[in-house]
């Protein structure tokens, strides 16, 4: 099943006007081309800069002058409703539903074609069955008749083949397979269920890659068993206490250090690569909670992270890049593995009043068998 298609056609006339045929996309900044037709303003831009002559990409159309491309504003705000994780969600489920919804069908029809063949199979052989139990009823009754007779000159004159063995089918032989619908409707269900799962999984990752954020860790923040790379892009615990300024911004006790962005309002992703490490925090933290001392991570603290401890402690084969993805206004915080596209856990119904901050804690060096350390992966921000 295309899940693609069947989204297109659940949406049918509003899911095509919302799209740009250039990227694919549910339009940004959309404008129109004199000859009527709506691109993304960068997309149009992007064609007539590769391009010697401006042409419509949909219907070839050439314009003697560039023309002066105006935003539509209307269609930008439906664009911007289309956009948002529910409606693009209602949308979804209705693709979903409405191809499961054919699938069954078709399974139906399929099942009941066969099983008006079974039935008719089953007629024939009951048919051929009645009439051998009639044709042996009536041999025995010749039988059992000659058995009386005492002419024995008769006995001699009589069809040879009445006394020989009649030919009968061998019911033994014959079965009927009874379990060929409920097993093809096990295979066609289940393959549904796993393209409709890795279906799923693709838009909804490449939907939050969408608003994927470059991270860069604070040097302010970082705990001084940790060493951080000089791009910022990495940290690790060591076995030296580094002499750094006790500055408010430190962590002295949780070893911790926070990204320099902030987060206040909108949606934002970024991952992190885990790989070879047996202990790891990640997530995102207020930018106002405690640095100094023991500190307690639940979210009523200020920190929305998902901790690994002893190798295997949430899953039984260890993420090597975890995804992380922060709606603000809609208090949303998931973690996601991006190597198999499977989801971790996520915060819900969360109320964000202040700045957030990505959270890294790489956790102790553990006589170097957590060496390893945490990476703000940047091959997101260039796909």
């Amino acid at each position: 099943i295309d899940l693609y298609s069947s989204f297109v056609l659940s949406t049918g006339p509003l899911a095509e006007e919302l799209q740009c045929s250039v990227c694919l996309e549910v339009f940004t900044d959309p404008v129109s081309t004199p000859c009527g037709h709506n691109f993304c303003k960068s997309c149009l831009n992007q064609c007539w800069s590769n391009s010697q002559e401006c042409k419509c990409p949909i219907c070839n159309e050439t314009f003697s002058k560039r023309p002066d491309l105006k935003i539509n504003t209307a269609l930008r705000q439906v664009a911007k409703i289309c956009e948002n994780l529910k409606f693009s969600v209602i949308f979804l489920c209705t693709a979903l539903i409405r191809s499961i919804e054919r699938c069954q069908a078709e399974l139906l029809d399929m099942m009941e074609e066969k099983q008006k063949a079974a039935e008719k199979q089953e007629e024939k052989l009951i048919q051929e069955l009645q009439q051998e139990l009639t044709e042996l009823k009536m041999r025995n009754t010749e039988l059992d008749h000659l058995s009386h007779n005492e002419d024995h000159l008769h006995l001699l004159q009589i069809d040879p083949s009445l006394c020989s063995p009649p030919h009968t089918r061998n019911w033994p032989e014959i079965s009927m397979n009874t379990d060929v619908n409920v097993e093809t409707l096990r295979r066609a269900l289940t393959q549904l269920q796993e393209t409709l799962d890795e279906k799923l999984i693709q838009t909804v990752f490449r939907r939050m890659q969408q608003y994927a954020v470059d991270v860069t860790l604070d040097p302010d923040t970082t705990h001084p068993y940790l060493i951080l790379s000089d791009d910022g892009k990495q940290v690790r615990h060591g076995d030296i206490k580094q002499k750094l300024p006790n500055n408010p911004e430190r962590f002295d006790h949780y070893p911790g250090v926070l990204g320099k962005e902030g987060f206040s309002s909108g949606r934002f992703y970024f991952e992190v690569q885990v790989k070879e490490k047996i202990e790891w925090n990640l997530g995102v933290a207020r930018e106002s909670i405690n640095r100094k001392g023991l500190i307690k991570t639940p979210p009523h603290y200020g920190f929305w992270t998902v901790r690994l401890r002893n190798g295997n402690g949430y899953w039984a084969l260890k993420p090597q890049k975890v995804g992380v993805f922060l709606d603000y206004e809609e208090g949303l915080v998931s973690l996601y593995d991006v190597v198999s596209r499977s989801h971790i856990y996520s915060f819900t119904g969360q109320s964000f009043k202040e700045k957030l901050c990505p959270l890294f804690n790489p956790e102790l060096n553990n006589g170097g068998k957590n060496s390893a350390p945490l990476i703000s992966s940047p091959d997101i921000y260039n796909e």
